[in-house]
């Protein structure tokens, strides 16, 4: 099998079709394009997700905390504690340790998360330093938003910029390379995409002005996350490609590697469905978060990105961008 997420023909043959229903508390379950599950907790749910960091061993603490943490914040839902599992591989150090706890317990300090517990062990089975982290948070049933609450006529809102997370971390793993090509200002902007990862007050404050679903952007990008957010909700899309926010120094790391940038990990873009796109996003402007309409939904099943070079259909995400570069 490839690297990176499971196709989802696969993940839907081995391993969704394969999970049962035991618990009649459990109101949000595994399924395509939902970030995360929901039990019911009386008044309120609560609700959860768990992610690995793979595909870097640079800013790898910081990473782990934020991408669990904005599947949380999809929900609209303020996230208050993590658990971690630490795998270190057998030639680690000490002080390589330490520095990820650093990483760790200061990102979640910046999200007001508590670190809850988890495992720390030394193993063969990892040539690298891997995280898996597990987020919760709580929120009233009704407040709930879900992937699968997308609605055909809804107009479609990114939150920041295409492929952040991807350049930033294609800038830490190979920064004397491109800093030859690029220049060095350029890789140190870059870099510095790592401190908008988190999507955290993108969830709150769009759940605050009402809309109807929202998606993490992680791997597949954006037009990964659009095709997953219909997939979710059955409903097609027409996105344009000139409307969806990229930086330049994005487009440069993409150019240099032959990569698409709008299919590159994406954490810190909040994908969001809502009835009025342009209140959203004067909303979240106002509250000093950028945002920009680039699409619609319908019913017509197809999903089609539109670009100068014409129309496209938009297919599910396959391994990320980021692992043909690393």
């Amino acid at each position: 099998m490839k690297i990176g997420k499971l196709p989802n023909d696969i993940l839907e043959k081995l391993v969704l079709n394969k999970i049962q229903e035991n618990r009649s508390e459990v109101i949000i379950r595994p399924k395509t394009g939902m970030d995360c599950a929901a039990v019911d907790f009386g008044n309120y749910a609560c609700v959860l997700s768990s992610d690995p960091i793979t595909g870097t061993s640079k800013e790898i603490g910081r990473l782990a905390v934020h991408i669990c943490c904005n599947d949380i914040a999809s929900c609209g839902v303020d996230p208050l504690g993590i658990m971690a599992t630490i795998l270190c591989p057998s030639d680690a150090t000490e002080e390589e340790l330490e520095h990820i706890m650093d990483q760790l317990t200061a990102a979640a300090a910046s999200i007001n998360v508590d670190l809850l517990g988890g495992h720390t062990e030394v193993t063969s089975a990892v040539t690298r330093f891997v995280i898996s982290c597990t987020a919760l948070g709580r929120c009233l049933k009704e407040k709930l938003i879900v992937t699968s609450g997308a609605k055909a006529g809804d107009d479609l809102v990114i939150t920041k910029h295409a492929g952040l997370e991807g350049a930033s971390i294609i800038a830490h793993e190979k920064e004397l390379e491109l800093t030859g090509l690029i220049g060095k200002q350029a890789v140190e902007e870059a870099k510095s995409y790592m401190n908008c990862i988190s999507v955290v007050r993108d969830g709150i404050e769009a759940a605050k002005y009402g809309v109807n679903a929202m998606h993490d952007v992680t791997e597949g990008g954006i037009l990964g996350a659009v095709w997953e957010i219909c997939e979710a909700s059955g409903n097609g899309a027409e996105v344009f490609l000139e409307d969806i926010p990229i930086k330049s120094v994005t487009k440069k790391i993409c150019q240099h590697y032959n990569i698409n940038p709008y299919k590159l990990i994406s954490s810190g873009c909040m994908l969001i469905s809502a009835t009025d796109g342009k209140g959203l996003v004067s909303h979240l402007e106002k509250a000093g978060i950028s945002a920009a309409l680039f699409g619609k939904l319908n019913l017509s099943g197809d999903r089609i990105v539109i670009s100068k070079e014409g129309k496209e259909r938009i297919t599910a995400p396959g391994a990320d961008e980021l692992y043909s570069v690393l």
